[in-house]
């Protein structure tokens, strides 16, 4: 290609990539650590306000200020979800385990981040945020979804959570689970798309969840490998029949 041609494309900050997973980092590591002093706090804030600039914010400052807001509501919304993985884990020894050592927990925190970004209506750094949760943790939230709280995810890999999905409280969900649109199109953009799971549910692993209209009731069991494209009751269990015959070898 021809410089002049080239001079003609849009440019576009593709750095930056490097840059939101770096701070997201940071502030996910500074709403546990207090070893961390006034300059590096600094330094974060600094981060945030040039990424926020290079994105088209004319206020930085000011939306850096309300971002932070909200540090000590979420570093307490994942306290409880700490505790929710701590009771629903077997294999969990401890909730220093949790905090340091699962991709479910660390899934999450970068969620209930990015999701005060999506709620101030700065949508493409939410959505970078959480596309570096993805990248680490194979798990895919939405920054637009509302997640209440002690929200468990098990062995996290593989689940994909959109963005007009509600999730009440005290729900446990397992790997590959998703809860997604039944239609994709542009047309639906402002329409709610993805499914209502109701408190005290859980989802077991590969289990799909289809459409906008879709109310999981509260108090259900999603089996493994079922596909939901209709409202549940609550207090219900959906299994999948399957289809394997076991015998005896000789």
């Amino acid at each position: 290609m021809e410089t002049s041609e080239r001079k003609k494309l849009k440019v576009y900050p593709l750095k930056l990539k490097d840059e939101v997973a770096h701070l997201t980092k940071q502030l996910f590591y500074s709403l546990f650590d207090d070893v961390y002093d006034l300059e590096y706090k600094r330094d974060i804030k600094n981060s945030f306000c040039y990424i926020s600039e290079v994105l088209g914010e004319s206020q930085a400052e000011q939306l850096w200020s309300q971002f932070q807001n909200n540090f000590e509501t979420i570093r307490y919304k994942l306290d409880l979800d700490a505790t929710a993985f701590e009771k629903s884990d077997p294999a969990c020894k401890s909730l220093d385990e949790v905090y340091l050592a699962y991709p479910g927990f660390h899934a999450i925190a970068i969620y209930r981040l990015s999701h005060e970004l999506y709620k101030l209506k700065k949508y493409i750094l939410a959505r970078m945020m959480s596309e570096y949760a993805h990248s680490i943790t194979g798990v895919d939230i939405h920054p637009g979804a509302a997640i209440g709280e002690s929200f468990f995810i098990d062995h996290a890999t593989g689940i994909v959570i959109g963005e007009t999905t509600q999730i009440k409280d005290h729900v446990k969900i397992y790997q590959g689970v998703t809860l997604g649109g039944i239609q994709v199109k542009k047309e639906l953009a402002e329409v709610k798309r993805h499914p209502t799971i109701k408190s005290n549910v859980t989802i077991y692993a590969n289990a799909t969840i289809l459409g906008g209209d879709v109310v999981i009731g509260a108090n259900s069991i999603i089996g493994a490998n079922v596909c939901v494209t209709k409202s549940v009751p609550e207090n219900s269990i959906v299994i999948h029949q399957s289809e394997n015959n076991i015998s005896t070898r000789k």
